[in-house]
């Protein structure tokens, strides 16, 4: 198929951006071509569609919901491209039903988690870092942070659950600076993809605690990498953290709600994940190039 890649910039090194570079390059492998002109025929638009230049498949990575936003307004052109796709590919089973739920069922879709370009990681050597071999184990969090992704929370998880003579590495863009200064937490600030899994594949524990997340890049990789995961359960985060530890919270009812003040989270409701969903990009991009063949 020759497939239109729209609302992308692959030289980015974002979420969803990241993503479909990995996409393309699998489905590449499948005999698939991205943006060559001539005739396409399928057009898959990340999030909403630009233009259109053959039948729409959207993939959603999400919709607004956030109370204190005007997110109806903010719906409404994703809401369109929904509207007109043909498919629709939802990250997670949370996302398909949040969609749903604010949207409406749609006539075709597929849940497809997002997945890990393994081959590239297993080229991939730990960090390799003298001040991180003082410490007995290698803790990591990586986000763009908003006050949804709980950066505080994650940091007050490890200093309460790590060992003494353990560190932890807080990747990503702060929104404020060095929330919590400790001898052993260390902000390193946006890191590139390979340097980002190499601080995965050094450490033991990645958390991710952040409330309603869809379905994070950053933890298909982190566990991809090895790193056991403790992420929350409220939202799509749980279905991709492969053997780690779920943080229980309250089942929340899709009602539009201030993402940005999430609940308190009670770090002993923890229970052992049962999710055992496959993030191998082989296996991702096939089901991409059958859902858009069919």
């Amino acid at each position: 198929m020759n497939i239109f890649l729209d609302n992308v910039n692959l030289h980015s090194s974002s979420g969803p951006n990241h993503f479909a570079s990995k996409l393309a390059k699998y489905m590449t492998k499948l005999g698939d071509t991205f943006n060559q002109g001539g005739h396409y025929d399928a057009q898959l638009s990340f999030i909403q569609a630009t233009s259109q230049k053959a039948p729409i498949y959207q993939r959603l990575d999400g919709i607004y919901f956030n109370s204190a936003q005007d997110f109806e307004r903010m719906n409404e052109s994703i809401k369109k491209t929904y509207d007109l796709a043909k498919g629709v590919v939802f990250q997670s089973e949370f996302n398909k039903e949040l969609t749903f739920k604010y949207f409406g069922a749609h006539d075709n879709y597929k849940v497809i988690h997002n997945g890990a370009d393994l081959e590239f990681i297993n080229e991939i050597r730990p960090l390799r870092n003298a001040i991180l071999e003082h410490f007995d184990d290698v803790w990591c969090c990586a986000s763009s942070w908003r006050p949804h992704k709980r950066l505080r929370e994650n940091i007050e998880y490890f200093l309460q659950n790590s060992g003494n003579n353990d560190c932890l590495i807080v990747a990503g863009e702060l929104s404020e600076e060095f929330p919590v200064k400790h001898d052993r937490v260390f902000y390193v600030g946006n890191l590139d993809i390979q340097t980002l899994y190499s601080l995965y594949k050094k450490s033991k524990y990645f958390i991710h605690l952040a409330y309603l997340d869809h379905c994070p890049n950053v933890v298909v990789d982190a566990v991809a990498c090895g790193c056991h995961v403790i992420c929350s359960s409220a939202g799509g985060t749980q279905e991709i953290a492969i053997g780690g530890t779920i943080i229980e919270e309250d089942e929340w009812d899709f009602s539009p709600t201030r993402l940005y003040e999430p609940p308190k989270i009670d770090f002993s409701r923890k229970k052992e994940n049962k999710f055992n969903t496959n993030i191998d990009m082989i296996y991702v991009a096939a089901q991409y190039h059958k859902f858009i063949g069919e």
